[in-house]
This record gives C-alpha cells, structure tokens and sequence, in this order.
C-alpha cells in the first residue's frame, strides 16, 4: 500500500474531527443546565411546578425595563405559605436579579416589577415554600439592548 497524499489527508481530518469531537464539551438539556445552575446556586433540588408563574414578555426592545410578574399558588396560611423567591438572570453580571420574602397571613403570594436584563437568557424564579420544597418557574426573555451597562 502507497501512501497518498490523499490518505495522509483523509486520515489528518478524521483524527482532528475525532479530537474535536472528544475535547468539546457536553451540551445537555436547557432544564438539565438549568437545573445545575440552581443547585450550584442554592445546593438543593428545585422543581418545575404550574404553582409558581413567572410571567414575562418574549421580547422586550429595551433591557433596562422588562416587567416581570410572579405568583404563586398558597394560601398564605402559617402551615402553608411562601417564604421567599428569588429571581435569577444567568447572563446578567449580578446573577440574582431581586429576592421577595413573604408573611404568612399579611402578603399575597405576588408581586410584579420590572427588571434589567444584560442579553437574551432564561429568566428562572425560584419559589421557597413552608415546607422545605423548591418551585422553579423560567420564562425565556429576548432582548434587543443591554440593560447592565
């Protein structure tokens, strides 16, 4: 068997693309990521759950003012009731955007403000019930500016 130039290239090419293919990290799922994110952040499991409503608009033309919505489905009782949530921005310099505690029998589980957003990310809030749990809820957000100059 000769040796080519043509082998010499075709077998230069499959081993780049094999050590390519070997040292690029592993993407997983966005729920996968996002899930990780929170359990770096706060060293527990949160949960998606329909209880807890994170409502945003999908695009915003401006980052500096993007109004944002939260509730969460509780009764505010001193047996059941959210204690706090804490709204996270993954690509904002400052990762916890604003944390909101709650009274049992004195709040309402909701709030709305507005928020500033540094580029296009998943807004992820993160409910901390009476019990101990964890309620996730994200909303993904495009924006046309940065709001964190």
């Amino acid at each position: 068997m000769s040796l080519t130039r043509r082998h010499i290239l075709a077998n230069t090419m499959a081993t780049v693309a094999c050590a390519v293919a070997l040292l690029t990290p592993k993407r997983t799922q966005g729920a996968d990521e996002m899930e990780d994110f929170l359990w770096r952040l706060t060293g527990r499991k949160a949960t998606p759950s329909n209880r807890l409503r994170l409502v945003m608009p999908a695009e915003f033309p401006t980052g500096y003012t993007v109004p944002m919505s939260i509730s969460v489905d509780s009764p505010m009782t001193e047996a059941d009731h959210v204690k706090s949530v804490r709204v996270f921005a993954p690509k904002n310099p400052l990762v916890e955007v604003v944390q909101f505690h709650f009274v049992p029998g004195r709040s309402l589980s909701s709030v709305s403000t507005r928020v500033r957003l540094a580029a296009p990310q998943h807004v992820v809030a993160l409910a901390e019930m009476s019990d101990g749990s964890l309620l996730m809820a994200k909303a993904w957000v495009t924006v046309a500016t940065n709001g964190c100059l």
